[in-house]
């Protein structure tokens, strides 16, 4: 079993990423400590929340300390007109080397959530003892 906890995306400044990448509708980030985040959105039912655009190059956030780490989110210009609820979910990551931000679109009934979550995928009992991360 998986445990993960919820971060704000602050809480990644001043952390060194070893590695970032998309996968999917997901962005994975590792530390190099050996940490490991996921940016995504948790599917309910009846709502579409996707990665609209990153611009930048995710290479540049891995081997130098996280600098800025922010979001943002807009309710205007949806991309369909007739949406019944949408949100523009951003956010914007920086090392000395570059900046990268990731751009969120969810569009729902506005009953369910568009929102995206930050989670630590916390190591597991074994993985603790294995690699010494008590």
């Amino acid at each position: 079993m998986v445990t993960r906890r919820d971060v704000q995306i602050e809480e990644l400044v001043g952390l060194t990423m070893k590695s970032v990448k998309r996968e999917g509708q997901e962005i994975l980030l590792t530390t190099g400590s050996g940490r490991r985040f996921v940016m995504k959105h948790e599917q309910d039912c009846c709502e579409s929340v996707e990665i609209e655009s990153i611009t930048g190059d995710l290479a540049d956030l891995v081997g130098s300390p996280i600098l800025l780490a922010e979001e943002s989110t807009n309710h205007e210009s949806p991309k369909d007109a007739a949406a019944e609820s949408f949100t523009w979910t951003f956010y914007k990551l920086a090392t000395v080397k570059g900046w990268v931000d990731i751009r969120w679109y969810g569009e729902s009934s506005g009953y369910y959530s568009e929102s995206i979550s930050i989670e630590e995928i916390l190591p597991t009992w074994e993985e603790q003892r294995l690699f010494g991360r008590l």
